[in-house]
């Protein structure tokens, strides 16, 4: 399907979206991807899914359904609903604390001290070590070992990140990664005009 195409889906979305539900539009644009359609003729719908919590929405016309599931890893909780209630100020505050977050993770020891060995388990860094874990287990796998060793450098993090969960630190240890393997992709490109 046409770029042009899943972006007027996307208009009909959060304009469907912000009518049923009272959903900001800034945080369907955010939060939700489009996966594909599903069905034929007059049953046919394009299905969205949140990126983070893969929650699906179904658009048809410009109906929207959102596919509730219940167990062990519910959907569209009153909670995720909530979520993408936000105002803009609760958006735009909610990225300033992420940034500030992500600040404090690039330029704190413990990052600097394992930056590199996060950075080798990611294929398009330059310095990719292969035959290891993917990079998250990698990071759980650090956390895990800095845990057991009671890490001066891990206990501070942890404290100033108000998380004891080793999969909420090795996700957060993993955010300037991402930061670094962009910089590192535009600089290629530039070297490589």
């Amino acid at each position: 399907m046409s770029t042009l195409k899943i972006n007027e889906l996307f208009d009909t979305l959060r304009a469907a979206c912000a009518r049923q539900f009272g959903f900001n539009p800034r945080r369907i644009t955010a939060g939700m991807r489009y996966v594909g359609k599903e069905g034929h003729g007059n049953d046919l719908v394009h299905i969205f899914r949140d990126a983070g919590t893969h929650s699906q929405m179904a658009l048809k016309s410009t109906f929207v359904t959102l596919r509730e599931k219940h167990g062990d890893k519910p959907h569209w909780t009153e909670s995720e609903k909530a979520h993408y209630k936000n105002t803009d100020a609760e958006i735009d505050a909610e990225i300033e604390a992420m940034q500030v977050e992500l600040d404090f993770t690039r330029n704190c020891p413990l990052y600097q001290d394992h930056r590199e060995q996060l950075l080798s388990h990611y294929k398009d860094w330059p310095g990719y070590q292969a035959g290891g874990p993917n990079p998250r287990e990698a990071a759980r796998t650090l956390v895990g070992t800095l845990a057991d060793a009671h890490d001066s450098r891990l206990a501070a993090f942890a404290e100033h990140m108000r998380s004891n969960d080793p999969e909420h630190l090795a996700h957060l240890l993993l955010a300037p990664c991402h930061l670094e393997l962009e910089a590192s992709r535009v600089a290629a490109s530039v070297d490589g005009r």
